[in-house]
């Protein structure tokens, strides 16, 4: 397994091993990795000749300064895990100067409205945070394919749209979102819970699942209002928002029209943890 700290030396290396038909997968991370990302580790493994895995807790995508200061760093744990699931990964864990070079500050993007919905409407500059490191990723790693969980589905479609205007020769591949036993979306945050709080976090998942059920047969505001009183009366876990809306614009939905594709999107506050998750409600 390589490890490497700087781009220089990254892109060095890469150079000697690309091939005019070779490819190479990203996994980009910002580490406490989970079998979620190994999943996407696995995919890329298979499908690409060499695969990079970043790990980079990003300082501009974090308008809580607590949450970047809590943020689960465990690079060597992280390291141990891809040990265990292939030496063929080459590992780039840079410092935040050798991204910015002395200048941590977010590019300005336009996403054609897709940053303003949900968590952008919630996290102001969240996502010219994401557009700029995952950019910059490309920039260093030149990939083929980069592999996302659909468990941050605004931020996939935010970076195949960077892609798009932004003429970037990448494949960005979505993938299933990994669950617990108890369905809570796998997230790094989730270390932070109490064992206590993990366990009852299954409402979130739950709460989504009834949704899909009542949608089918309810408008979207009589399914909004249905979540909005599933959690109205819990002290543990506070709703953020809970958004039905368009897959391909993120618009929220106010008529349900055929053929048309919709998501469930929920955000929730267990204590001062955040946590996020989605379903698809075809």
């Amino acid at each position: 397994m390589h490890i490497f700290y700087g781009k220089v030396a990254l892109i060095a290396y890469l150079k000697t091993i690309k091939t005019t038909n070779s490819n190479v997968g990203f996994v980009p991370t910002m580490g406490a990795l989970h079998q979620g990302h190994l999943a996407l580790m696995q995919r890329s493994l298979k499908e690409n000749n060499d695969t990079v895995v970043s790990i980079f807790v990003n300082p501009t995508q974090f308008n809580n300064p607590e949450d970047l200061e809590k943020y689960p760093r465990t690079l060597e744990e992280d390291v141990k895990k891809m040990r265990g699931l292939s030496d063929k990964i080459i590992l780039y864990a840079p410092s935040v100067d050798d991204i910015y070079e002395g200048n941590t500050m977010s590019q300005s993007f336009d996403f054609d409205g897709l940053e303003n919905q949900m968590e952008g409407k919630f996290r102001p500059g969240h996502f010219n945070g994401v557009g700029t490191i995952v950019k910059r990723l490309f920039e260093i790693v030149s990939p083929t394919n980069a592999y996302f969980g659909e468990k941050d589905f605004q931020q996939l479609q935010i970076v195949k749209k960077m892609v798009e205007k932004h003429n970037l020769s990448v494949n960005v591949v979505g993938c299933p979102i990994f669950r617990e036993e108890n369905q809570l979306a796998m997230s790094s945050r989730n270390e932070r819970l109490t064992p206590a709080e993990r366990k009852e976090a299954a409402i979130i998942y739950k709460t989504l699942t009834e949704a899909k059920e009542v949608f089918k047969v309810k408008s979207p505001q009589e399914t909004i209002e249905f979540v909005e009183n599933s959690f109205r009366n819990n002290e543990r876990f506070e709703l953020e928002y809970f958004v039905i809306a368009d897959e391909s614009t993120l618009l929220p939905v106010e008529d349900k029209i055929k053929d048309k594709n919709y998501r469930a999107f929920i955000a929730v506050f267990v204590n001062s943890i955040r946590l996020i998750d989605t379903i698809s409600l075809n």
